[in-house]
């Protein structure tokens, strides 16, 4: 599975949105890589931010 599907299924899983920290930790994912799948999720308009510094999976 690629990192970014790894971050959005851990978004999807824990149905409230989560700072790149939550995701790593509930993933297992390093740290590093979250920020860079998460960073090409925001660009490709997969995540939104309801609230500063938190992202959950676009509608």
């Amino acid at each position: 599975m690629e990192t970014k599907d790894q971050v959005l299924d851990t978004m999807r899983k824990a149905g409230e949105p989560l700072n790149a920290g939550k995701i790593a930790e509930l993933s297992g994912l390093d740290r590093k890589d979250v920020d860079k799948a998460m960073k090409a999720l925001k660009e490709e308009g997969a995540i939104v931010s309801p609230k500063r510094c938190y992202w959950e999976p676009a509608k």
